[in-house]
């Protein structure tokens, strides 16, 4: 199935092997049940997706203003599970706070690229460590990060 073809979560998911699935659907429920009030899920740009739904942010993205706000993304890729954070990219603090808290979790150090989180498997250890990060930024916190961003880039 094309990657941009997906219409729900559950054929994203049905996608995948098993073991990928099983992977995909831990992590995803670490990230609902931490998720602040406000968020949905969805899919956006071919993978599973947080976003600020039209109804609390009508201008959504700027990039497509039709699509809602990106805040998560979450993929299977071929060597790892990706996770896209956008406030972490956002706010320096966070990010901070992000590489002071892995060595807590893990003694390899952060396998990061440009817009992702990646990660070779997913143990309780990950599962933690996301929870508490996806739980640190509300959407009104996160509307202003991203308002603060984009007016940078525009002015």
């Amino acid at each position: 199935m094309n990657k941009n073809s997906f219409k729900t979560v559950e054929e994203y998911l049905n996608s995948l092997n098993e073991e990928r699935r099983t992977q995909v659907e831990m992590l995803r429920e670490s990230i609902l049940q931490n998720l602040p009030k406000g968020f949905e899920e969805g899919i956006q740009y071919g993978m599973i997706g947080y976003y600020v739904p039209h109804s609390i942010y009508p201008a959504g993205y700027h990039v497509n203003p039709n699509e809602p706000l990106p805040f998560i993304g979450l993929a299977a890729q071929k060597n790892s599970i990706n996770l896209y954070h956008f406030g972490i990219y956002m706010n320096n603090s966070l990010m901070q706070w992000y590489l002071g808290e892995y060595p807590n979790y893990f003694k390899t150090k952060p396998d990061m690229g440009k817009s992702c989180l990646r990660f070779k498997k997913i143990d309780q250890p990950t599962l933690a460590l996301i929870g508490q990060l996806v739980e640190k930024i509300s959407v009104e916190e996160f509307i202003s990060l991203y308002e603060t961003a984009y007016k940078k880039t525009t002015s």
